[in-house]
């Protein structure tokens, strides 16, 4: 019977380089939470693109804040908010016409369920979900990775990521989307694992630095 190896075991034998990060970061402690709605996982992204961390959670709490007794809104509760009061939790207006058609694709179920997108592939995912407003490729592969829990997801768009692989491999220049996909084409089907590697390898850099 072929066995089939873990994650890392894999990545530590077809990449020497991957296999030091491997053994100075330890395990990887990657959690999905699966428990997120599509709908609560796209918005909280909305919230955060173009912000830094701090700033992006800061209006999430605001915007809760706006529907009392509820963990996370519900689309009809947020469509049935006044765009003002959005607005005033700190949404710009894209954002908040992002938001509305996030719920508006929700409801009409052109948004799928996490039911659904078991037995989808990843590319038909991100294909369905960028119908929506203000949701692109880099969105959705942050759905994928830390809500839906895919293993084998490359986001070349991400800085960290970029970052990450440039430092690890001593390059001098961030590598292209191309490069990027290229190299990883060693680390099938663990690329989500991958990515988290070169996430941390960025983070400690910066850690270094400070």
């Amino acid at each position: 019977m072929r066995t089939v190896s873990s994650p890392t075991s894999h990545l530590s034998k077809v990449d020497s380089v991957m296999c030091r990060l491997i053994g100075e970061i330890g395990p990887c402690s990657l959690r999905p939470n699966v428990r997120r709605s599509p709908f609560e996982s796209l918005a909280r992204a909305i919230a955060y693109q173009q912000l830094h961390g701090k700033a992006a959670e800061s209006i999430l709490k605001r915007f809760i804040a706006l529907f009392p007794g509820r963990r996370f809104p519900r689309p009809e509760d947020l469509l049935a908010m006044k765009v003002s009061s959005i607005r005033n939790a700190g949404f710009s207006q894209p954002k908040v016409l992002a938001l509305r058609d996030l719920a508006t694709k929700t409801l009409d179920g052109t948004v799928p369920t996490n039911r659904m997108m078991k037995g989808w592939e990843d590319e038909a995912i991100i294909e369905q979900l960028i119908k929506v407003r203000g949701i692109g490729r880099w969105t959705v592969e942050m759905m994928l990775i830390f809500q839906l829990g895919r293993p084998d997801v490359l986001p070349v768009d991400d800085f960290g990521v970029r970052n990450g692989f440039r430092i690890a491999y001593g390059r001098r220049l961030l590598p292209t989307a191309r490069t990027m996909l290229r190299y990883g084409e060693r680390w099938k089907p663990y690329r989500t694992i991958a990515s988290w590697y070169l996430w941390r390898a960025a983070d400690r850099e910066k850690q270094r630095q400070k």
